[in-house]
């Protein structure tokens, strides 16, 4: 059994028991988060679109994600800009769908 579910604006394959790194949602760990936006929902076969319904889940941990780089240059200007970035991640262990 497992759902689709929107978390944060991206949408994620959710399990009973699996954990999940999305962006970062609001909370500390050992809270209890709920989503409500489920899109598609399978049990053994029986598919269900727009199923409604909800999943909940515990926040295990709040972490980053690897640096990205991203490098500009304009050739012949002397035009170079180095910018780095880490995205705010949050890991999830779905409790219940």
């Amino acid at each position: 059994m497992y759902s689709i579910v929107e978390i944060a604006g991206q949408q994620f394959k959710a399990e009973a028991g699996s954990e999940l790194i999305v962006h970062r949602l609001p909370g500390n760990p050992g809270d209890k988060v709920s989503f409500s936006n489920v899109l598609l929902s399978d049990d053994n076969g029986n598919v269900k679109i727009g199923a409604g319904g909800s999943v909940s889940a515990t926040i295990v941990e709040h972490l980053r994600g690897d640096k990205v780089l991203v490098f500009k240059k304009k050739r012949r200007k002397g035009y170079r800009k180095l910018n780095g970035h880490r995205q705010d991640l949050t890991k999830i262990k779905i409790d219940k769908l």
